[in-house]
């Protein structure tokens, strides 16, 4: 089925990018990206979207691109989208902490930490920048946990503290 009838039926689109940071399973819905998942798509789906978004993963695997410009939507209540927000907007290369989005939010850190873990575009909103209190890594809900954090971080030049 073309995607422009995939679409006006309601269903999702998903496609399949092999990165250094494992495979990655993009979703279009509605025309936006929904998800990044790890592991392979049910369908290879072609669309403007997918496309935009595997050459925008591409070139950030690559070290080409530090800001995606792909369009989003976070499936979930306010505060999810306004953490996914406040992750978004922290620099490439840059990391902050619970604490820091928390007082920005006027909320808890902890609710933003769940926020955080419950991100359903890793990547390319960036979680993997965001660090306990004092700078203390924590854990990631990709696959891989923290190992995999560490290498988005090591990447964006960030992670030499952690050596």
């Amino acid at each position: 089925m073309p995607p422009g009838i995939m679409r006006s039926l309601g269903l999702m689109l998903t496609r399949t990018l092999p990165t250094p940071f494992g495979t990655l399973r993009l979703t279009e819905d509605n025309n936006a990206i929904t998800r990044v998942t790890w592991g392979t798509a049910p369908a290879e789906d072609a669309s403007a979207l997918l496309d935009q978004a595997a050459e925008e993963l591409a070139a950030y695997a690559d070290g080409r691109l530090h800001t995606f410009s792909v369009p989003l939507h976070v499936n979930g209540s306010q505060f999810q989208r306004d953490v996914c927000d406040a992750m978004r907007a922290i620099p490439f290369g840059d990391t902050c902490t619970y604490g820091d989005i928390a007082k920005a939010l006027n909320a808890p850190a902890q609710a933003v930490g769940q926020a955080c873990g419950a991100n359903p575009i890793p990547v390319i909103i960036p979680c993997h920048r965001v660090m306990g209190s004092g700078g203390r890594l924590t854990g990631f809900s990709g696959q891989g946990g923290v190992e995999t954090k560490v290498a988005l971080l090591k990447h964006e030049g960030a992670g030499s503290f952690l050596l």
